[in-house]
């Protein structure tokens, strides 16, 4: 990442005010009373808005976040070393906002709009502020258009749909990024000519890295460009070097492009990596602030601070153009601690959640999702006819599976169809194992989905069912690729559908034995 000078801050955040000029008088000017660690307390200021964009000397700006009887308190976005005591504070009449326009798409920018990749500047009259007030459900539309991802495991059990808040739930390093890159990588698949005719509709991506090394979101940046994805994806950059209040207003600035995308009748897919991390920056401007500390140390409307973006994303109704703001917010747990206070909040906000597991992880299954808590409440809305069909019995079959799994350990003899459910389970297993980065069309899950439930792998030995996989999809590519058309055009398994799968499979079958 490229470092943004202050003297090129203060001049984009300048432009900005073109047009709130206006005549200053004594209550648009106030003195700093106390200045560090990335907060200034000033004296005056009396008509101050809360989230106001403040000018300080030598081109530093900062938002006013607490507004008390006898000072305001702000948080700085540049160099505090450039304000001291005693300079003289100005009103800007601005809310906090940032520039929005499609051109941001393949850019890195951080949480102010201003670009960090190296590239030039990015030119826009449009405007948002940060913070927006949520739509009302008069607004809104249920949610039932599926965001595919292209993992097996997701869009088969834990389906997502275009305006849905899912969240990603784990320890560090069981894969929570993984995923989400997944996502973001496979929406290449609603873009072009082919997608056009399906009638799918494009989705563009905003990806949110917060108080990440700035190494991680290089590598996370060069993964997408491999894939072709960063055409369509633009990176909002607060990484750990950054100060906390641009940690902070991250996330905002995330929903806030997006929606961008959304009001003008489109899709848009935002992802917050992590909200941990902005917890923790609002945490210590809170503490910095004075604010009362609460549990954990944290202050009390922390859960708000979470809820004021997330229920930004939507389905809009037909009337207001039918666009729709998905966001995937991802959240690190401790020691596999759902129950503490900034996961049991985001749980409460969203609308399900991915759980990914550290001992499945370690044991080869990836991802590492726990089919048990993991759930999704739009569920079946989310998927087409297709899946819905094929993946009905898919989470009995592995909650069943993990259940014996942990009785037959006892070594106590078994009835048949006890020992087929387990036989039936590993193979599920093992078939919804998939690697990083390669999302897979959703026609071609629903083959391998089928192929799992329908007991067509029974008697595949557990070592070869990826091979079988693979196999099966690369058949059905060269052979069958009228069959993966129609499951993917018509979205729904016709009687004429299941005939030719069930005589390519059992062909499959027969000569994968031999």
């Amino acid at each position: 990442m490229s470092v943004v000078r202050p003297d090129e801050v203060s001049a984009i955040l300048r432009q900005q005010l073109t047009g709130f000029e206006k005549e200053v008088d004594i209550y648009d000017v106030g003195t700093i009373l106390m200045v560090g660690d990335g907060v200034a307390r000033v004296y005056g200021l009396s008509k101050a808005m809360a989230g106001e964009l403040l000018e300080f000397p030598n081109g530093v700006f900062g938002m006013a976040l607490n507004l008390e009887e006898d000072n305001v308190g702000a948080v700085l976005f540049g160099d505090e070393t450039l304000v001291k005591e005693g300079d003289l504070v100005k009103r800007t009449g601005r809310v906090a906002s940032m520039p929005v326009t499609d051109t941001m798409l393949g850019r890195v920018i951080n949480p102010l709009g201003i670009p960090v990749d190296g590239g030039a500047p990015i030119h826009t009259d449009k405007y948002l502020p940060i913070e927006r007030k949520a739509l009302g459900v008069m607004q809104r539309q249920p949610v039932k258009e599926p965001l595919q991802t292209g993992i097996k495991a997701v869009d088969a059990m834990i389906p997502i749909g275009r305006g849905q808040r899912e969240l990603i739930i784990g320890d560090r390093q069981t894969g929570k990024t993984t995923v989400a890159i997944d996502a973001i990588i496979n929406q290449k698949n609603t873009h072009g000519e082919e997608a056009k005719a399906r009638g799918i509709e494009p989705v563009y991506c905003i990806y949110v890295a917060i108080g990440q090394k700035a190494s991680t979101v290089a590598l996370v940046r060069a993964k997408l460009e491999e894939h072709g994805a960063m055409a369509y994806t633009t990176i909002i950059v607060a990484s750990a070097s950054d100060p906390a209040p641009l940690q902070f207003i991250a996330p905002y600035s995330g929903a806030t492009l997006g929606e961008h995308f959304r009001d003008t009748g489109r899709h848009a897919l935002v992802i917050y990596d992590d909200l941990s991390k902005q917890a923790a920056a609002y945490r210590e401007l809170s503490l910095l602030l004075r604010r009362p500390p609460g549990r954990e140390a944290y202050p009390g409307d922390v859960f708000y601070v979470h809820s004021r973006f997330l229920e930004r994303a939507s389905k809009l109704s037909a009337d207001l153009g039918g666009g729709s703001l998905t966001a995937l917010p991802v959240i690190e747990t401790q020691a596999g601690d759902v129950s503490a206070y900034i996961p049991t909040n985001v749980i409460s906000i969203t609308d399900g959640q991915i759980y990914l597991e550290p001992n499945l992880f370690n044991s080869g299954v990836r991802p590492a999702i726990n089919v048990g808590i993991s759930v999704s409440r739009v569920g079946g809305n989310a998927q087409i006819k297709a899946m819905k069909k094929v993946s009905g019995t898919l989470r009995l079959d592995l909650a069943q599976y993990r259940e014996l799994e942990a009785f037959s350990k006892f070594g106590s003899d078994l009835d048949k169809a006890t020992q087929q459910q387990l036989r039936r389970g590993q193979r599920l297993v093992e078939l919804l194992k998939q690697g990083a980065n390669v999302p897979m069309p959703i026609e071609e899950q629903v083959v391998v989905v089928y192929a799992g439930t329908q007991g067509f792998l029974d008697e595949i030995p557990i070592d070869r069912v990826l091979e079988f996989e693979r196999g099966l999809l690369e058949e059905a590519r060269l052979r069958h690729k009228d069959l993966l058309n129609d499951i993917a055009s018509k979205k729904e398994l016709t009687d004429d559908i299941v005939v030719r799968l069930k005589q390519m499979l059992n062909d499959y079958v027969g000569s994968f034995k031999k």
